[in-house]
């Protein structure tokens, strides 16, 4: 034998005998089965780099198959062949773990590159990485983090990146969907082909065929010469859809069209050119909601959603913060060429109860301004500039969904009933009331009262009040006390 065997499992055996010529022509070995039973024992006995199967087999179908080398070998690719216009199952193979599918009558062309890609992938992957390997590999890509969460997703990107599926990427904002999205494609058969992002709302309506498709010399006022859309860029490779659920229906049409036939005709152009790009695509929106709503098309959630692979937001893995944190200051002390930056325990404690709304990119945006601000290379708490909560309590204290709470002169603060500390404040001015937030007269007026009972010593106002100093002074900027 060579050194790559490929199982062709079918039960016609003139498909069989096409499918051997074919592979011999490439260079590579076979080995053929009729039936289920037969390949298995062909599975246990040769252990191929890659199996090819008919979905429709005498004793069960190629999904059984599939489901059977997940189980056992996932590190051997499968590909499944499906009767034309059979989506359904072609996506139904895909879930169960199918690297690829193609569609009967097969084109032979077509067939070459699957299985040129496939074999790419198999290469090398029968063994597990040692921890150091992992480790290392873990701090270059960036996705850091050992809770089970982050264990869960970087065991899910291994097995999709395995995959030729289409996956829709969802979470909230700043949780690291491209991240995840570029870790598939680098850990997958196209790694060294491009990976090309585009933020679908980032492009004006007007322009968003141009960019996706390119357009000739001529074609419209400035097209002044060729230009290669977004697909054509991504040939072999991987594009990656960010915020898809922002793309207008016109251009939903024409995406959809564009993947179902793998192929994009160029505004102005004549003929349509065949690309190759497996398509990842990421919204912090619902897309089930957008369907539902009529603002994204049905079949082309369809096609984007063969398998969706949520990012758990910062909350959820709160074991990581310290491990981000210290990667970010190491990042920033490195760019910025300057002696390590470190965070004092009283910072530590602060990250480590805030509730992150804007995930790992509000972090890392934290810390830089912190590293600005603070003396002697060490990031105190009032260097964090943390959102204010109010009374004391944290947004993780008030709900397990928090609202973010806005900065110092950045809004109106959330309206949560406060419960006034002033019982236990020895002071002989006059008991103020506890406020609600959501009368901001009324709680202007008596941030006002607490001030002129104390002659402006907004220590003392902050202490009758019930609230940290960093509360009061946001409040009294929020209302301009301090303007006169």
């Amino acid at each position: 034998m060579t050194e790559q065997t490929v199982l062709i499992i079918d039960d016609e055996p003139d498909i069989r005998e096409l499918l051997e010529i074919t592979l011999l022509r490439m260079g590579l070995d076979t080995v053929t089965a009729g039936d289920v039973q037969s390949a298995l024992e062909k599975i246990e006995k040769y252990q191929p780099n890659l199996c090819l199967t008919d979905m429709k087999l005498p004793d069960g179908n190629g999904i059984d198959i599939v489901r059977y080398l997940q189980k056992n070998y996932p590190h051997i690719p499968v590909a499944v062949i499906t009767a034309f216009g059979s989506m359904d199952r072609a996506v139904e193979a895909l879930k169960a773990g199918a690297y690829d599918f193609v569609s009967k009558p097969v084109e032979l062309p077509k067939l070459r590159e699957l299985i040129q890609t496939a074999l790419k992938l198999s290469a090398g992957k029968g063994r597990a990485a040692p921890a150091s390997e992992e480790a290392e590999s873990d701090h270059s890509s960036g996705i850091l983090g050992t809770s089970p969460a982050m264990q869960q997703l970087k065991a899910t990107i291994g097995k999709l990146a395995r995959s030729q599926a289409p996956v829709y990427i969802h979470g909230e904002s700043g949780s690291g969907k491209e991240l995840v999205a570029h870790q598939i494609h680098l850990q997958g058969s196209r790694a060294k082909a491009p990976f090309v992002p585009v933020n679908c709302g980032a492009i004006p309506e007007n322009l968003m065929e141009s960019e996706f498709f390119g357009h000739k010399k001529g074609s419209f006022t400035g097209a002044v010469a060729d230009k290669q859309g977004l697909f054509q860029a991504a040939h072999k490779g991987t594009l990656f859809l960010d915020e898809v659920a922002d793309l207008p229906l016109t251009m939903q049409v024409k995406l959809l069209r564009a993947i179902q036939e793998g192929a994009v005709k160029p505004v102005g152009g004549l003929e349509e050119i065949p690309v190759d790009a497996r398509i990842l695509s990421a919204t912090h929106k619902s897309l089930e909601h957008e369907v539902a709503s009529g603002r994204f098309r049905q079949d082309l959630y369809y096609r984007l959603n063969v398998i969706k692979l949520k990012v758990p937001p910062l909350r959820e893995r709160q074991n990581d913060i310290m491990l981000l944190a210290d990667f970010f200051l190491h990042k920033i002390a490195e760019r910025w060429q300057m002696p390590p930056i470190r965070l004092s325990p009283a910072a530590r404690d602060e990250l480590a109860i805030y509730a992150f709304p804007g995930n790992v990119r509000e972090l890392e945006n934290i810390l830089e301004r912190a590293s600005t601000l603070c003396d002697n290379n060490t990031i105190q708490p009032d260097d964090l500039q943390l959102p204010v909560a109010i009374g004391g309590m944290t947004a993780d204290a008030v709900s397990p969904h928090p609202t973010p709470f806005p900065a110092r002169g950045e809004g109106p603060v959330s309206a949560i009933p406060v419960v006034s500390q002033m019982a236990s404040t020895p002071v002989e001015q006059e008991k103020l009331p506890a406020w609600n937030p959501v009368d901001e007269d009324a709680e202007r007026d008596l941030i006002l009262r607490a001030l002129d009972q104390t002659r402006w010593n907004r220590t003392k106002a902050a202490e009758l009040l019930g609230m940290t100093f960093r509360q009061l002074r946001y409040r009294i900027q929020k209302y301009g006390l301090d303007e006169g």
